[in-house]
């Protein structure tokens, strides 16, 4: 089910100057494609709107109620940012059939704390998102991993990570998504200077050897 709405405003070729005009208004720049489209749709969304579902459903389904072709279920595609400020630019979205499978990614969520961080490990986590293909209908807003059962120095893989019925998992298997790291050994003051000597006494060597090979 899709419980993501916006209504969008059919706009027409604007100048950069129009554009940024409409930034600064709380509007941004969209267009719609897809094969139930008669051709490409320029739209206006509210920043609001959009930013909201930026935070919280980025690759979720979203039905877009566009004034010239009525409601549509539409995913982004692509998001244009401003490199400095972050502001969104321009959106991309596609139009698709609900009853068609589609990839995209799927933000992974961990539960519980790992034996191996309990005994002092560092969990490190290598993939935050796994790339599927479903239904549309069918895309989870996220899927969990549990990782207490994790020991220092072990990991878990894309292969163990559980799925619904209906979802394929598209991502390599063998992908190392989460590990415990064990933590590095501080040195003390002793195995310090133990290594400052050592060190200097390599110099020391060194300096020899190149006098003596100078000499002869």
């Amino acid at each position: 089910m899709m419980s993501n709405s916006m209504i969008a405003e059919t706009r027409t070729a604007l100048t950069n100057g129009e554009l940024r005009s409409l930034r600064q208004q709380g509007k941004v720049p969209a267009v719609v494609y897809g094969k139930q489209l008669s051709q490409t749709t320029s739209v206006l969304l509210e920043e609001k709107e959009l930013l909201a579902l930026l935070r919280s459903h980025p690759k979720a389904v979203l039905e877009l109620n566009i004034p010239s072709h009525g409601k549509q279920p539409v995913m982004i595609t692509d998001v244009q940012r401003d490199p400095l400020s972050r502001q969104v630019l321009h959106v991309d979205f596609h139009q698709i059939n609900m009853n068609e499978e589609v990839k995209t990614q799927v933000r992974i969520d961990f539960l519980g704390e790992a034996n191996g961080v309990k005994e002092g490990g560092i969990l490190q986590v290598m993939l935050h998102e796994l790339e599927v293909q479903c239904l549309p209908g069918s895309i989870p807003d996220s899927i969990e991993l549990n990782v207490a059962d994790l020991e220092m120095g072990s990991n878990l893989l894309v292969s163990d990570i559980g799925v619904p019925s209906g979802v394929e998992v598209k991502s390599d298997p063998e992908q190392v998504v989460v590990t415990v790291l064990a933590p590095q050994k501080e040195i003390s003051a002793e195995e310090a200077e133990e290594s400052a000597a050592e060190s200097f006494a390599n110099e020391v060597r060194s300096e020899d050897a190149k006098e003596v090979g100078s000499s002869s």
